[in-house]
């Protein structure tokens, strides 16, 4: 029987099929402590579906997200160390730049607190962790925000942490792999509020100290300049920018994970 149609003929009426879904893409990096949240699992969708725009998240922490934004290969970045941020911003690399919410750190540990730092104040936590022969302090020691705060806190006490008394182990890990070393190894560490709620029920940990001012922790979002990258996806990455500063989606920022925490992962700035 005579064959209708060939491979090539077949394949050229397939291609419009496989190439034309009309969907653009995008990169945005942020840090795994967003990730580790669940708010970019529950954010992204709605940006993808109002937009169709598919959106590849890289969550590799502050220091490699601007890192990649510095070497225009990202669109758009979601982080949280604004000296990292406005070096990058002053050198031309972004072009826009807005904070669009906030948590705070917290140092938790094992229960057993061998150090004896419960309810202390940071630094006087801080202090006694570094001075316990007993105590385990597990860094991420990515150069992620959590990692550049954790080295800011110890610098305010003039300690050293890998020559302090305790165990300093560098885990090179994200926030939520950091956090369960440290549940495994009876470990102190650092971690933003969001990552601790989404997880603490998987985790033999405690909240030892928090509410020092220097604790807080600010995310912003900031737009790679399409005029030193011009192979970057710009279009994409306007409509991203405004939509992720826009009043509703803010919103929706605001009250994620009230429902399931009974409080928010993040909060709005207040005028």
């Amino acid at each position: 029987m005579k064959k209708i149609f060939s491979l090539p003929m077949i394949f050229v009426f397939l291609l419009p099929l496989l190439s034309c879904s009309g969907q653009s893409t995008m990169i945005l990096a942020t840090t795994t402590s967003v990730q580790d949240s669940g708010l970019l699992d529950f954010l992204i969708p709605k940006f993808e579906d109002q937009y169709n725009v598919k959106v590849k998240v890289i969550a590799a922490g502050t220091g490699e997200a601007i890192a990649m934004g510095q070497r225009g290969n990202a669109d758009v970045l979601l982080v949280h160390n604004k000296a990292k941020e406005m070096e990058f911003m002053n050198a031309g690399y972004g072009s826009k730049r807005q904070e669009i919410c906030y948590n705070d750190f917290l140092l938790v540990g094992p229960s057993s607190d061998p150090a004896k730092a419960k309810d202390l104040d940071i630094y006087e936590a801080l202090k006694k962790i570094a001075h316990s022969k007993e105590a385990i302090f597990a860094s991420r020691g990515d150069q992620s925000g959590t990692h550049l705060k954790e080295l800011a806190l110890w610098k305010n006490i003039s300690l050293t942490p890998t020559s302090a008394e305790m165990s300093y182990l560098s885990t090179g890990q994200g926030m939520g792999e950091t956090l369960r070393i440290a549940s495994e190894k009876g470990a102190y560490t650092l971690t933003d509020r969001s990552t601790w709620l989404a997880q603490k029920g998987t985790l033999n940990l405690e909240v030892i100290s928090q509410g020092n001012k220097d604790l807080l922790n600010v995310y912003s979002v900031i737009l790679i300049n399409a005029q030193k990258f011009p192979q970057i996806h710009s279009k994409e990455a306007q409509l991203f920018f405004s939509w992720i500063t826009s009043p509703d989606v803010l919103q929706l920022i605001g009250d994620f994970g009230k429902d399931k925490y009974g409080e928010p992962l993040f909060h709005l700035f207040t005028p």
